[in-house]
């Protein structure tokens, strides 16, 4: 899912847009197969000894404990994205309220990058964007191919900060 276009600006495009790593699912999955292997043979276990009542309350149980612990993970990391344009980096996140953040590319001071050992074992990192500004740098954890989205956020970077020296020597 990329940035769509009535929130771009004269110009942009977008370079390139990711979610974080599929590891963060990991555990809604687990999830979904032992609540769904469990329920489901609790389910045949309570259909044996003839009250439907005990079977419905089961599979009602499992099905919410499905829907919070494994389609609500998976729906918010769907609608989580950062996309990086030639002119900013924009986070976008929540399922009915969303909410987003902005840097221009020509505020950034610092782009550095974390990688664990897990993080290292999967391909993947927190990058961390430091701007002019007061507030906290920004930091976009669990990117997948971190090395080569810290490339091209580097680079990116430089050839506005190029850009805008050129234009103010003139």
């Amino acid at each position: 899912m990329s940035l769509p276009r009535k929130l771009m600006i004269d110009g942009e495009q977008t370079v390139a847009t990711t979610r974080t790593h599929v590891k963060v699912l990991l555990i809604p999955f687990l999830i979904l197969l032992v609540v769904a292997g469990v329920g489901g043979f609790l389910a045949a276990k309570a259909g044996d000894s003839g009250s439907g009542y005990v079977r419905w309350a089961i599979l009602a149980i499992g099905l919410v404990l499905i829907v919070v612990g494994s389609i609500v993970p998976f729906a918010t990391w769907l609608a989580w994205t950062y996309t990086l344009t030639n002119k900013r980096i924009v986070e976008q996140k929540g399922l009915l309220t969303r909410t987003g953040r902005v840097i221009p590319l020509s505020r950034i001071n610092d782009v550095a990058f974390e990688k664990n050992l897990n993080d290292r074992i999967l391909g993947c990192g927190t990058l961390i964007i430091h701007d002019a500004s007061e507030q906290a740098g920004l930091e976009l954890r669990d990117i997948p191919h971190i090395e080569a989205f810290h490339r091209t956020v580097t680079n990116l970077v430089f050839e506005m900060h190029d850009k805008t020296a050129r234009d103010e020597s003139v």
